[in-house]
């Protein structure tokens, strides 16, 4: 086990700049989740802490030592890929072995570990059958228990999960976290699943872009997004966004209205905000209900709509065209190209500066 502690790392190929400067703590122990949008430098990023890339700038801690300069293969660390990348031609037992034999691990010690990881992974069946041979699911186990086997002081984990099929996804994130729970050692994780963040991670950092928009904890990003880009990206189906103006405040409230004329009174104890200044509102499909009359903040008219038997979706757009996704627990009766009104949960209310893009929220730093 190991903490890793990531110091203004840079990556630039020529003129480009993938990684512009990431400060990082991992502590021991954590498993920590890297997500972000396609082309955010989060595989880059994790292909320079194993040392299969090199950095521009800055510098990376394993265990209080710096590896800036110290090869792959001397890091201590372990890396599943999304490809497998098992050897076709070797038996899964080879496979497991192949590493710790390149140390010159006496052979009784690779036989009682690789006996006890393929216990371990349910794999034990499988260890005289070559890759070919094998289900996408079982060709991940066993990656993942050529990692396990060589002990390494950090896992790393590159979209692992991205060849499965859904079902099988989930069996195997909730095999991933048991492992982690079992083996205790600080684990990376990158994937652009942002459901897999959520329910793998202790600590998530969302990347764009390079940089690291916000690191933490995975229901503090979630109720409290430093931006609007995490505020959309964290969360399924993403935020409901309505830009427009605050209008009226005092010491108690607060008026927001929106480009298209939706008003809401806020408490303005929750916000920093400042009359006349231009801001966008979010808040989650979860958090809006059908609502009638008075009760009503606003309308919509539904596009369309989703039912899934234990949940519905309706996906609308306002009077001034934006659009608007509510969820509703249980089945609905609203049809397509309907007008209703809608409600929205007051102490669930983001707001967001138009100008700098962050959260308004009073006290979140």
């Amino acid at each position: 086990m190991a903490e890793l502690i990531l110091k203004d790392v840079k990556k630039s190929f020529g003129d480009v700049n993938v990684i512009r400067g990431v400060d990082l703590t991992v502590e021991d122990g954590d498993f920590c989740v890297f997500v972000g949008p396609s082309g955010c430098g989060k595989s880059t990023l994790l292909r320079m802490i194993s040392g299969l890339e090199p950095i521009t700038d800055g510098t990376i801690e394993i265990d209080g030592k710096v590896v800036n300069h110290i090869p792959a293969a001397d890091r201590g660390l372990a890396m599943v890929f999304q490809s497998y990348a098992l050897y076709p031609h070797m038996s899964v037992r080879q496979n497991l072995s192949f590493g710790l034999e390149n140390v010159h691990t006496p052979r009784a010690e690779i036989a009682a570990k690789i006996d006890e990881v393929s216990r371990m992974l349910q794999i034990d069946e499988l260890l005289e059958r070559r890759p070919k041979d094998l289900s996408g699911g079982q060709r991940q186990r066993v990656a993942i228990g050529r990692a396990v086997v060589r002990e390494p002081s950090v896992f790393l984990f590159d979209e692992p999960l991205s060849n499965l099929d859904a079902e099988l996804r989930v069996d195997m994130r909730t095999e991933i976290a048991s492992l982690h729970r079992r083996l205790g050692n600080t684990m990376i994780y990158v994937t652009h699943d942002q459901v897999e963040a959520m329910t793998m991670a202790d600590k998530i950092a969302v990347l764009r872009a390079g940089i690291v928009e916000q690191f933490g904890a995975p229901l503090e990003i979630y109720n409290n997004p430093a931006n609007i880009f995490v505020a959309g990206f964290i969360g399924s189906p993403k935020m409901n966004f309505l830009d427009g103006e605050i209008v009226k405040t005092d010491t108690a409230s607060f008026t927001f209205k929106s480009d298209a004329d939706e008003t809401f009174d806020l408490d303005a104890r929750d916000f920093d905000v400042r009359q006349g200044q231009k801001v966008t509102l979010g808040f989650r499909p979860n958090h809006t209900k059908v609502a009638n009359g008075a009760d009503a903040d606003f309308s919509v008219s539904v596009r369309s709509t989703e039912q899934l038997g234990g949940e519905s979706f309706l996906y609308s757009n306002t009077r001034g065209g934006t659009a608007v996704t509510v969820h509703i627990s249980g089945q609905t009766d609203v049809t397509n190209g309907a007008e209703v009104g809608l409600a929205i949960e007051r102490s669930e209310v983001h707001v967001f500066s138009s100008e700098t893009k962050l959260s308004q929220k009073a006290g979140l730093d």
